[in-house]
């Protein structure tokens, strides 16, 4: 049986906010969706923000620490759009897959109290 699933990464079913503003495109403003899952290299979430497969877009999202496995820290990446399609969950919203290029992890430090 042949899969046309190019899946390489275990996902993780999580809904979070992200924020997203396209690349090279002047004055993008940064726009707000809600992941659906998530891997290594990849992110799927909805959005009523038209985007195209091969656009590059910008990510930002904070990991929990449920999947930090430390504490939570920032995560922002480039990747581009490989796939565009109905959204899995009802209101009309796209369902948008992303291929992570790249991508930069600031762990956030807990914070201490001053005595």
């Amino acid at each position: 049986m042949e899969s046309s699933d190019r899946r390489r990464d275990t996902r993780v079913n999580i809904r979070m906010p992200v924020r997203f503003r396209t690349l090279n495109t002047a004055g993008s403003d940064e726009q707000v969706a809600v992941s659906e899952n998530i891997s290594q290299h990849g992110l799927f979430f909805t959005t009523d923000f038209p985007l195209k497969i091969g656009m590059r877009v910008e990510v930002s999202l904070q990991m929990p620490r449920t999947l930090a496995e430390r504490v939570p820290s920032d995560v922002k990446c480039v990747a581009h759009v490989v796939h565009v399609g109905p959204s899995p969950t009802p209101g009309g919203l796209a369902g948008i897959g992303l291929q992570i290029d790249r991508f930069e992890i600031r762990v956030q430090e807990p914070e201490r109290w001053a005595s």
